[in-house]
């Protein structure tokens, strides 16, 4: 087992010894990570690298950034980094892990595979025991509803309550379970922030500025995904 950030002090894993994936097939992918349900405890999610991409992007580097190595290209370590930001562990310190939680996935630390270490968290499901669809999905079959709407907004609330910071939201990143009195919203990817606006973080007002921004550039986005202009993501960009 790695060492533990301070968001997984709170949520002590069950299982330390290697996991076995062996004839287990993810259930979702994207181009740096696969992820896979625990394979002894199916409320958990273990994502785990694809090297070979990895080294794909390395070598699409410039020879400038390929000295910075390959570990800023690792989406596991980044998301470690991610939950050991200021206030998530200040969150945790005051005891607010309702709050913490509430649109984050529970996190369990780096936990030893068959293929590789991998991230584990929760898993979030549906009422009916289905694996939450993404945002993403969810607007392309039936639209932005009130229902979704309301979803979204409380989202958005608790990410500017909270001040917890994150990359460029984008819908792919974000699922929605039906658990609750209206659909919510958990981010499970995109956690974190680059390491000069993290470095920057404890600037007094700076944390409300940078998720103003990651804020609008969201509904920006959630325009395009319900436009029929036919426009690219980056010309809607430089329209709007």
């Amino acid at each position: 087992m790695t060492d533990y950030t301070a968001a997984t002090r709170a949520c002590t894993p069950k299982h330390s010894s290697m996991i076995d994936l062996s004839g287990h097939k993810p259930f979702a992918q994207g181009s740096n990570r696969k992820c896979y349900t625990h394979p002894l405890d199916s409320s958990r999610c273990l994502k785990v690298i694809r090297p070979e991409n990895i080294t794909a992007r390395f070598k699409r580097q410039s020879p400038i950034k390929r000295l910075l190595g390959t570990e800023r290209l690792n989406d596991n370590a980044q998301e470690i980094r991610a939950h050991n930001q200021r206030v998530l562990t200040r969150l945790l310190e005051k005891g607010d892990e309702g709050l913490l939680w509430a649109h984050l996935p529970r996190f369990y630390g780096s936990v030893p595979t068959s293929l590789g270490e991998a991230n584990e968290s929760e898993l979030i499901r549906c009422a009916d025991g289905s694996v939450a669809p993404t945002l993403e999905r969810l607007i392309k079959e039936q639209g932005l509803t009130p229902s979704l709407n309301l979803g979204i907004d409380e989202f958005l609330a608790w990410l500017w309550q909270t001040k917890i910071l994150t990359r460029n939201l984008l819908p792919h990143n974000l699922v929605v379970s039906d658990r609750f009195d209206h659909p919510r919203l958990f981010l499970v990817d995109g956690l974190g922030a680059p390491t000069i606006p993290q470095a920057l973080d404890s600037v007094p007002g700076w944390s409300a500025r940078y998720i103003k921004r990651k804020i609008a550039r969201f509904r920006k986005r959630l325009a395009w995904e319900q436009s029929d202009e036919g426009l690219s993501w980056e010309d809607f960009q430089g329209l709007r």
